[in-house]
């Protein structure tokens, strides 16, 4: 009940379709088998990689004990980033490039050296990063109806979409990375508020945690990569002709909106 081709092959042609498909888990891949998932995902992006794509970083998801708990798992999971899914600040993003997106704000990090070791201690981190900028991911599945669980999401890239990243960039000393509160709003009204703390407990913690699960598949960070660290809070399902604007205590904001086409 392994098909690692016939995983990736539904997962594309839902990406190009917009038309999702169904769960991978026990259908053609097993339900426990996370291994299996990644090689999923490593398929695909060495397919992206081929077509001419640039890898930038990553992201880490299920950095939620809630979202954990919800799928039965008790790691995070991570997904890659490529040039492809990065856009401007304040820009539209097309409802056709997406399926069923939805937006949480994040921290990223950007990283100024390499991080090539599978144990990292804090201070390794903290010199590693040259800066942070808040961000706000738009999620997305290629899975219908969101039916996921880890076998899924990990498959599909880490549910990933698209990026939006800040411009003015702070250095992590000007940060409180575990206390710093976040708002979404859309059409002046929160729609998800949240704190570092609500990413592992600290977003520092989640890039640790990425940062050594790389490093020990011979595929470690490298200076100038891009890290998503994980949600603040609760992501938001995105509505057709929608502004979301992200302000993240001593970080800034960013901003995104979306056209008006009729996401059915």
């Amino acid at each position: 009940m392994i098909d690692i081709e016939a995983a990736a092959r539904e997962l594309a042609e839902a990406r190009e379709s917009g038309k999702p498909c169904p769960p991978l888990r026990g259908r053609l891949l097993p339900a426990d088998d996370v291994e299996s998932a990644y090689r999923v995902q490593q398929l695909q992006v060495r397919e992206w990689l081929a077509a001419g794509r640039r890898r930038v970083g990553a992201k880490i998801g299920l950095t939620s004990r809630a979202v954990q708990e919800s799928l039965g798992v008790y790691e995070p999971d991570f997904g890659v980033l490529t040039d492809a899914m990065a856009v401007p600040d304040g820009a539209e993003v097309a409802l056709d490039r997406l399926l069923q997106p939805r937006v949480e704000a994040e921290i990223a990090f950007v990283l100024g050296a390499d991080l090539p070791d599978d144990r990292v201690t804090a201070a390794d981190l903290l010199r590693a990063v040259d800066h942070l900028l808040p961000a706000i991911e738009i999620v997305d599945s290629r899975v219908a109806g969101w039916d996921i669980s880890i076998v899924d999401t990990v498959a599909d890239n880490a549910s990933s979409g698209l990026f939006v990243l800040g411009t003015a960039p702070r250095r992590p000393a000007e940060v409180d990375l575990r206390l710093c509160g976040m708002v979404l709003e859309h059409a002046g009204e929160p729609v998800s508020v949240g704190a570092g703390a609500a990413c592992l407990g600290n977003p520092l913690h989640a890039l640790a945690w990425l940062a050594g699960t790389m490093a020990r598949a011979g595929d470690p960070l490298r200076a100038g990569d891009v890290v998503l660290s994980g949600a603040l809070g609760p992501m938001v399902a995105v509505t057709p002709g929608a502004a979301y604007e992200a302000r993240i205590s001593g970080l800034g904001s960013v901003r995104t909106c979306f056209s008006r086409e009729d996401l059915s």
